[in-house]
């Protein structure tokens, strides 16, 4: 059984996250708190495997609060703001919810804990099965990425998960991280990566449009002055440097006058 304290000073989302953990079998509430404070008066008096903390509350945020143990246990942020993602990497989160977020998005989360907690070992008697656990180990000396032909391997939250080139939409770069934005899932995939180091081994359907997106020729639907359109929801800026470039490219694929 793991130990979990949820932290939220919204009483709605603190509710809901009681309600989450109860459904799952492997976790214990043994706390429910409306702020930092009066979460760290629970750890010093109960033994507490995990954590699922808001991040923006008054007083403490959770982002200092986590910060300011000594010994932390496993962390899994949950917040409506999806630009504290990358310093919740760096402060070695297990995992991070945005809000709003439902049972399947708490469910991934919650299984990585118990992952994290309960590392495979053999049966007694018995052996392991290799196909009983479909976690990649990182390589020795990996740091982000590895390649193979059609697809990707990415190192992301103490994972890697293989990706194919063919379903990246765009790469955004955020100072030392890279968030690859796929068709096939709704969030992007945040890994630990230069955007030098990427472009240079994506295939040629791939180009730099500005200092913080590479984009997938493939996927642009529209080209509307300053900007490439890939859907409705989604543009993105083409930088003054990279203009040329891309007007080259547009020309040789132009039809007409």
């Amino acid at each position: 059984m793991i130990r979990v304290i949820a932290i939220d000073d919204e009483p709605l989302a603190l509710q809901q996250l009681a309600t989450y953990i109860g459904k799952v079998p492997f976790l214990q509430l043994v706390a429910q708190c409306e702020s930092a404070i009066e979460a760290i008066n629970v750890l010093n008096s109960e033994t507490v495997d995990a954590i699922f903390c808001d991040i923006n509350m008054p007083d403490l945020n959770g982002m200092d609060f986590v910060k300011s143990l000594a010994v932390p246990p496993l962390i899994v942020f949950t917040t409506a703001y999806s630009e504290y993602a990358v310093e919740g990497f760096r402060v070695n989160a297990v995992d991070y919810l945005l809000k709003p977020f439902g049972l399947q998005d708490f469910m991934r989360a919650a299984n990585r804990l118990k992952e994290r907690l309960a590392p495979l070992s053999p049966p007694k008697g018995g052996t392991i099965d290799p196909s009983a656990s479909k976690t990649i180990e990182a390589p020795s000396g990996a740091v982000g990425e590895a390649w193979c032909s059609d697809t990707l391997f990415v190192k992301t939250d103490y994972r890697i998960v293989k990706v194919a080139i063919s379903d990246i939409r765009y790469i955004e770069g955020m100072s030392e991280y890279l968030r690859l934005h796929l068709d096939s899932q709704p969030k992007p995939i945040i890994t630990l990566l230069a955007m030098k180091n990427l472009e240079e081994k994506l295939p040629k359907n791939f180009m730099r449009i500005h200092r913080s997106y590479i984009v997938n020729l493939d996927k642009i639907v529209e080209v509307n002055k300053n900007r490439v359109i890939i859907d409705n929801d989604t543009n993105l800026p083409i930088g003054d440097s990279y203009k040329e470039q891309f007007n080259r490219y547009i020309e040789t694929k132009f039809l007409g006058k």
